[in-house]
């Protein structure tokens, strides 16, 4: 990461470009290089190898991040407004000792705060490093306790290796820089020398707020938070301006999904991205169509692919993946060559390797196996929806029963339920019975972590 970035402020016009731009302020390359470079003299001068952050601002969590790999710490964020007892017992649980935050709601015995002003020093003696530029990245936890994976910035960055510069590009973080998608943003900003808009909180509000003010030319981010995005601007009847790239992530993206966004950026190039914290960024999508065409599969004509489908899984061999899990420094690191399967569950229709959820996310109805996704596509199609939630709810009967939770256009004071648990009803009457949602339920908000719907069965 610290490469990219003397890169990118390797002359006096890439030095003076504006990095990121967050609710704090603007700094430049340059300006980030520099704190950087004071970070990593001030952690080696104080012997840390490793340290936990909570910090919302992306600009101090660059030069955090730089400055740790610069002086071969290893770092590891945390969700910056997390309550302060989760935080600690999260970091206890990682053998964290030292936390850098301006948080003043996380010392006591167990921690040893520092504000990341107290890192800046005044006197750089730090030079470039072949050591190991590691950093572990947490998973988000939307399918279970969260686990946390060991990477190098170096192995990482070869994602990017072939991204050339485009300084007037604008991306705007969407995700946390916690989350492994949000280190993808991070680095492909960096490989191409662009600016990085960065809006905290971040939520789809906070993202149209960004787009509307700010020239966002590029965005990464979840189907489901595009498809909050798309409901605020509808709700404020604001026109959005163009963009260049739209990428989604983290979920499968439903086919209506797609159609709006090419309908809504038509000048967007749309891509898909299939990554994981622990098996790195496999593969992508362009054709703008849900799912991986099977042609895409490996397969003895098609040796280079990392995918493969095996009974109704998939299966994926890493090229820039973890070296294994921090809390199991014994555990397998993921290498190029093994396949591992993912938890992904997915079914060959036509030409198509459409995704149909997770295995932890099948709702279990009586013995019968349901996936989500098929459920909610249908609902997603229909009027007046903006957003659906199909997940398990516990019942004495069956075990659990398929239930939905729908953001209905113009919220839910205005929405006429009758009419839409009807629409739910007549759209899943060719499903099997189980598969059929027996409780309909109208909301402003899905539960969401890290950008991402859970789904699965609530407890």
């Amino acid at each position: 990461m610290i490469d990219l970035l003397e890169a990118a402020a390797a002359d006096p016009a890439g030095a003076a470009r504006t990095a990121v731009v967050t609710p704090e302020g603007a700094p430049s390359y340059g300006e980030l290089l520099d704190g950087s470079r004071r970070v990593a003299t001030a952690l080696r001068r104080r012997g840390v190898t490793r340290f936990a952050i909570a910090e919302p601002d992306a600009a101090w969590v660059l030069r955090l991040l730089a400055g740790a790999a610069l002086a071969g710490a290893e770092p590891c964020q945390y969700q910056p407004d997390t309550d302060a007892r989760t935080l600690i017992d999260e970091a206890g649980a990682l053998g964290h000792t030292i936390v850098v935050t301006r948080r003043d709601d996380v010392g006591g015995d167990s921690l040893d705060v520092v504000r990341p002003e107290e890192l800046l020093v005044d006197d750089v003696d730090i030079g470039p490093s072949d050591d190991p530029q590691p950093l572990v990245i947490r998973t988000t936890g939307t399918t279970g306790a969260p686990k946390a994976a060991r990477h190098d910035w170096r192995v990482l960055t070869q994602t990017v290796a072939t991204i050339r510069p485009m300084p007037d590009q604008r991306w705007l973080l969407a995700y946390g820089p916690h989350q492994f998608a949000g280190i993808q943003v991070l680095l492909h900003v960096l490989a191409s020398q662009a600016t990085l808009v960065a809006p905290f909180p971040r939520q789809p509000k906070n993202g149209l707020d960004a787009l509307l003010s700010d020239d966002v030319t590029c965005v990464s981010a979840t189907p489901t938070f595009w498809r909050f995005l798309l409901a605020e601007a509808r709700s404020r009847e604001v026109p959005l301006p163009p963009l260049t790239q739209i990428t989604l992530g983290g979920e499968a993206s439903a086919g209506d999904l797609l159609e709006e966004l090419r309908a809504t950026f038509p000048l967007a190039r749309v891509s898909q991205v299939y990554a994981s914290t622990e098996f790195g960024s496999i593969t992508s999508v362009k054709d703008g169509l849900p799912g991986i065409a099977i042609s895409s599969l490996w397969s003895e004509a098609n040796p280079r692919s990392n995918v493969r489908a095996e009974n109704g899984e998939l299966w994926v061999r890493a090229e820039a993946g973890m070296l294994g899990y921090a809390d199991d420094p014994d555990g397998p690191a993921t290498s190029a060559a093994a396949w591992r399967p993912t938890g992904d569950l997915v079914e060959i229709v036509g030409t198509r390797v459409l995704f149909r959820g997770r295995q932890s996310e099948i709702v279990n109805v009586g013995g019968v196996k349901v996936h989500p996704l098929p459920v909610e596509g249908r609902i997603l199609a229909l009027p007046d929806v903006d957003a659906a939630r199909v997940y398990g709810r516990p019942s004495r009967l069956t075990g659990a029963i398929v239930a939905v939770d729908i953001v209905p256009t113009g919220g839910v004071e205005a929405a006429n339920a009758d009419k839409l648990r009807r629409a739910v009803k007549d759209a899943t009457a060719d499903l099997p019975r189980a598969w059929q949602p027996r409780s309909v339920t109208l909301v402003d908000a899905l539960e969401t972590r890290g950008g991402k719907t859970v789904r699965g069965t609530q407890t």
